[in-house]
């Protein structure tokens, strides 16, 4: 790995304190190494010297390390990897943070920023109908996890801060997940656990755990890093290409809006669209869209309209289309053909809104801050960017690749509507999860 290490003794609270306050060139070196952004670099400063004096308050000073796991933004791919399709996703300059401790004592304690302390029993990591849709579910699934493989679990406590945004389709969850695997690979499996592994574990925390059924692209991105193709057709081994884009080099950046639309009561609609796809599968004795053909479902449509309705098939012709998307858009990020790219991540925001339907919810038609933010994005872009749904849909964030002399319009604009600092520019960060110190 050529990150900057830092790693190669022990470090307490005091030593990083005074060494991020003296805004020491090396851990100056490693924020931007880390992050990418050159104006990131004193908040990011300050934010790990106000972390680790938030744990000092909670757990005393002494010996510390430190973790990171980054958010991700999908590309392309929108909802094909719980049908075993293909992704493109990047992670992002956003990241939840961990100044971590181990103790001898078989158990976890973790404060997360603006929540109560979650104290959680090695000896009792059983699922708990109760804890459903809770910070303890996923800490417990993950730990049940890695248990379950075989790995050795221990000890420690944490403070946990996030600037990923919650609820705004950056893979809040999935950073959180990725974060606590990587702490205990990194305490106590001397950091062998894989990128791969993790993301699986953290998948089946949010699964069985959170109750949430996600596919594997948001833990997958968040735990590898960089921009990656994932093509998850064999799901016990996904094909993994990671590939190398800097999109400013094409005179663009990368741009999300929170339109702060509500995810409260959208699991329903969450869940339907893996539910009807797969009843799609079903219909030819399968479990998943990508062990069928396209040409199946064209040549069975008047059965399948029938059996499963309208929607399920158009979302079952949208799965097999984002297929194709992914790989032209992978041929040219290869190919250096920008315009390529754009015109493919235009056309995946396209069928999300009118095939697979995950822009609002047909519940509440009345709130369609997405499908406002699109509008609203397609005007402001005319020629120069293109916009889409980004992540599962009906709330939370669009994408917009932006030309780069109009991004501070795009940004006053969006930021009108939406509000205050809705509108961020990204940077793909090239680590997934990782120990910093």
């Amino acid at each position: 790995m050529d990150k900057v290490m830092m790693n190669d003794g022990k470090w307490n609270t005091a030593l990083i304190k005074e060494r991020l306050q003296n805004q020491d060139a090396e851990f100056r070196e490693m924020l931007l190494d880390v992050y990418v952004d050159s104006q990131q670099i004193e908040y990011q400063r300050k934010r790990y010297y106000e972390a680790i004096e938030t744990f000092e308050e909670n757990y005393g000073v002494g010996e510390i390390e430190i973790y990171s796991a980054p958010g991700r933004s999908e590309i392309g791919g929108n909802h094909t990897d719980h049908q075993h399709g293909q992704v493109l996703a990047a992670a992002i300059n956003l990241d939840a943070i961990a100044i971590v401790r181990p103790i001898n004592q078989l158990i976890v304690e973790i404060i997360s920023d603006g929540y109560d302390k979650v104290v959680v029993n090695l000896n009792a990591l059983e699922k708990q109908e109760e804890e459903q849709e809770t910070t303890t579910a996923l800490i417990k699934g993950v730990l049940a996890g890695l248990q379950k493989q075989g790995y050795v679990l221990g000890g420690f406590q944490a403070y946990i801060t996030s600037d990923v945004l919650i609820g705004a389709g950056l893979s809040s969850s999935a950073a959180y997940e990725t974060l606590i695997g990587t702490i205990v690979s990194g305490l106590y499996n001397r950091g062998c656990v894989s990128a791969v592994t993790i993301a699986e574990i953290g998948q089946f925390a949010e699964n069985e755990y959170f109750g949430k059924p996600c596919g594997l692209m948001d833990q997958m991105a968040c735990s590898v890093g960089s921009l990656v193709h994932i093509d998850f057709a064999d799901i016990k081994s996904p094909i993994i290409e990671k590939l190398e884009m800097d999109i400013e080099h094409y005179g663009y950046s990368l741009c999300i809006t929170d339109t702060k639309g509500s995810h409260a009561d959208l699991t329903s609609d969450y869940a339907a669209i893996p539910l009807e796809m797969k009843q799609i599968a079903a219909f030819f004795g399968k479990d998943v869209l990508n062990d069928i053909t396209r040409e199946q479902v064209l040549e069975n449509m008047a059965q399948l309209r029938k059996q499963a309705g309208d929607r399920a098939v158009l979302r079952a012709l949208h799965f097999f289309n984002e297929n194709t998307r992914v790989e032209q858009e992978v041929q040219a990020i290869q190919a250096g053909d920008i315009q390529t790219f754009l015109m493919q991540v235009k056309a995946s925001g396209d069928s999300s809104y009118k095939y697979l339907q995950n822009i609002y919810s047909n519940a509440d038609v009345k709130q369609q801050n997405m499908s406002l933010a699109l509008m609203l994005s397609e005007m402001v872009l005319g020629n120069q960017g293109v916009c889409r749904v980004h992540g599962g849909g009906f709330a939370g964030t669009i994408q917009a690749f932006v030309k780069n002399e109009i991004v501070d319009n795009y940004k006053r604009q969006m930021n009108q509507v939406f509000g205050e600092d809705a509108c961020k520019v990204l940077k793909i960060r090239k680590y997934g999860g990782m120990k910093i110190l």
